[in-house]
């Protein structure tokens, strides 16, 4: 079996409009641990594998934003209710592949088409508790499929990298939302393993992952991130207008945001021009 093709140029434009929809719907994309991931970009690192918690319709976009961003270099691969890709059809051009769920064909179709996208170089992402789930609640439950394919793809290359994201879309001061992302430590699996201890392992570096995003995320404080992109400011609507225009009559400067204090954090394009580690 063949990795799904990916239209470069149907990829391109969905990802001009995931970009487009952070811009507009986020006071800020942040992230913290972004080089555990980003050091995993060269193909001799072997296989990749990312999973995530699954809280809302906005996940996969995220995946898609630091396909981008972290690692445009590879391809990357996320699999789907084979239903409901049908209403999406176009996501199948862009690294979407459609798995029967809760069916032991599902199931082997997901191991086959990963381990073909893996073997080729490419990166899966994973949400496997496979249901939208509250971040707050515990304890994770995982399907078996990552364990069983981390496993698998061990024994046919030698080893894969497991990497653990945290996700989470809290509000803090501002209209909208902020997006705050962790990277937890990667597992290297390189030897055939248990699935059930593999699993709970895999449960262990996510809910660890997961604790961490929310000790930070509580502070408020966007130093103890990098910022990817920041959104809209301000309140928008006649009331925002108005107050650009109390600005230039007074001659004071305008300050968009609710809170005024400066914008904390380092961002990821003046720390790449600059050289510094992520």
């Amino acid at each position: 079996m063949n990795a799904p093709p990916i239209s470069l140029p149907a990829l391109r434009f969905f990802r001009k409009i995931v970009r487009g929809y952070f811009r507009r719907h986020f006071h800020a994309v942040r992230i913290s641990g972004a080089a555990r991931f980003s050091a995993l970009a060269k193909p001799d690192a072997g296989p990749v594998i990312v999973y995530a918690n699954h809280s809302s319709w906005w996940d996969p976009m995220v995946s898609v934003y630091l396909a981008e961003r972290l690692m445009g270099a590879r391809r990357h691969y996320a699999p789907m209710d084979a239903a409901a890709l049908e209403r999406y059809a176009v996501l199948k051009r862009m690294g979407i592949f459609g798995v029967e769920m809760n069916s032991a064909r599902g199931a082997m179709t997901f191991l086959r088409t990963s381990e073909a996208i893996l073997a080729s170089g490419g990166v899966v992402w994973i949400t496997p508790q496979a249901r939208f789930v509250d971040s707050r609640a515990r304890p994770l439950e995982f399907k078996p499929g990552l364990s069983i394919l981390a496993s698998r793809v061990a024994v046919s290359t030698g080893w894969c990298t497991v990497v653990p994201l945290a996700i989470e879309y809290p509000f803090w001061d501002e209209r909208l939302p902020e997006c705050l992302l962790h990277f937890g430590e990667p597992l290297k699996v390189d030897s055939p393993q248990d699935s059930e201890k593999l699993q709970q392992e895999l449960v262990q570096s996510l809910e660890t992952a997961m604790n961490t995003l929310r000790f930070i995320a509580i502070q408020r404080d966007a130093r103890n991130f990098d910022t990817l992109a920041h959104g809209k400011l301000g309140t928008g609507g006649f009331y925002g207008g108005w107050q650009k225009l109390k600005s230039s009559l007074t001659g004071r400067p305008y300050q968009a945001e609710h809170t005024v204090l400066p914008e904390y954090g380092r961002d990821v394009a003046s720390c790449k021009e600059r050289g510094d580690d992520l």
